[in-house]
């Protein structure tokens, strides 16, 4: 089976709900970036595609042309269209290795950012073609081994968190991109606990600043023993939302016997209901918008009033935070800007490998809602 009719084969098995030139366009583009069609190599004729595919010439018109914007293909008039040679395409071909893409709602636009950046318009960013049933696990080391058969010019890594075998996971991820020399941009996190730092730009938001922020809020709207609630093993941004947290607490004098800060299940009612028994916090600060949402859930099965008894703010700033039963004030992140940062990051780091490791962490914005109790305040007021 020729390697062109193999990628048609898959994707008329597996994407039938794309539109047809779409099937066109990522066939060729597999076939280009996995090196099946060689720099300079003649691509299939436009009649030979629509025969191929059973659709117009104008539909294979229209796939070439989001080939040639990428940079990946070059026609040549009266001659045919040439996979490009890696020098045409700007010498950028970059690895998405985010085992959460699809999962956790930052990270797609994020990557949107990144492909939106002026000077990426003749990069192109790929994912790797993984079974969806694999753990995080598994689909975080096939792609590192994917993208070095590929020979990408560079990886951005979001590291693996909530999993045991998260840090020897990514050490032995970046160990094998190191082996093989491909520049690697960290997103969102560290690999390493603070204070350490390992020796990869890292790309993200102020952690410690988002959460002060956050906590400030609650206190201002009246909250006199606010707790901190995030899951177990998840990444050392939060513990540097924990610190912000802290701070806050310190600074705006709120001296509590015990510390506030809880790590577990937000789902498990018997813990919620333990520390509201014991501790009796009025308000909450989750690490994120996933563990607020859920957290907001079990407080309500327990029968506790949002924000009548109980305030909650969140950070990320997901789509469905203004849905909620109760919409959650949350701490926005800047995804598109971030994206944009991580691809000038990369770029810059190809470009001069010596620079030294920068962490470049963007300020996020509070959206008020009535979780807190502010918002709802406010309107009644008017």
């Amino acid at each position: 089976m020729t390697p062109s009719h193999k990628n048609e084969d898959r994707l008329k098995t597996g994407e039938q709900e794309q539109p047809k030139y779409k099937l066109i366009f990522e066939s060729l583009k597999e076939g280009i970036v996995s090196g099946e069609y060689k720099a300079g190599a003649r691509l299939p004729s436009e009649g030979e595609l629509a025969r191929r595919f059973s659709v117009s010439r104008m539909t294979v018109v229209k796939a070439m042309r989001e080939l040639q914007q990428l940079g990946l293909v070059t026609r040549r008039v009266g001659s045919g269209t040439y996979a490009s040679s890696r020098q045409e395409m700007g010498g950028g071909l970059f690895g998405l290795l985010i085992p959460e893409l699809g999962e956790t709602e930052i990270f797609e636009p994020i990557c949107q950012g990144m492909a939106q950046f002026s000077h990426a318009k003749h990069h192109s960013l790929i994912w790797g073609n993984l079974n969806s049933g694999e753990k995080k696990e598994q689909i975080a080391e096939e792609l590192c081994h994917q993208y070095i058969k590929r020979g990408v010019s560079g990886v951005f890594f979001a590291p693996l968190e909530l999993t045991q075998a998260k840090d020897r996971i990514n050490q032995k991820i970046l160990a094998a991109l190191d082996r093989a020399e491909i520049p690697v941009v960290l997103l969102d996190r560290c690999v390493s606990p603070y204070p350490f730092r390992s020796r990869y730009d890292l790309v993200g938001i102020e952690n410690r600043r988002t959460a002060y922020i956050a906590t400030e809020h609650l206190i201002k709207q009246g909250a006199k023993r606010v707790a901190f609630f995030g899951r177990d093993l998840s990444a050392s941004t939060v513990d540097a939302r924990i610190a912000g947290y802290r701070e806050a607490m310190t600074a705006c004098g709120q001296k509590c016997e015990h510390d506030l800060s809880f790590r577990g299940d937000p789902t498990d009612d018997t813990q919620i209901a333990a520390i509201l028994d014991r501790y009796k916090p009025d308000a909450f600060l989750a690490a994120n918008d996933h563990t607020a949402a859920q957290l907001m859930q079990s407080l309500l099965r327990l029968g506790r009033s949002i924000p009548g008894e109980i305030r909650i703010a969140g950070i990320d700033d997901v789509r469905y935070a203004s849905l909620l039963p109760i919409p959650l004030t949350t701490q926005h992140q800047p995804c598109s800007q971030i994206g944009m940062v991580a691809m000038s990051t990369m770029l810059q780091r190809l470009e001069n490998p010596d620079l030294p490791t920068r962490d470049i962490l963007l300020s996020c914005s509070l959206m008020v809602r009535e979780s807190c109790g502010s918002a709802l305040e406010s309107a009644t007021e008017a």
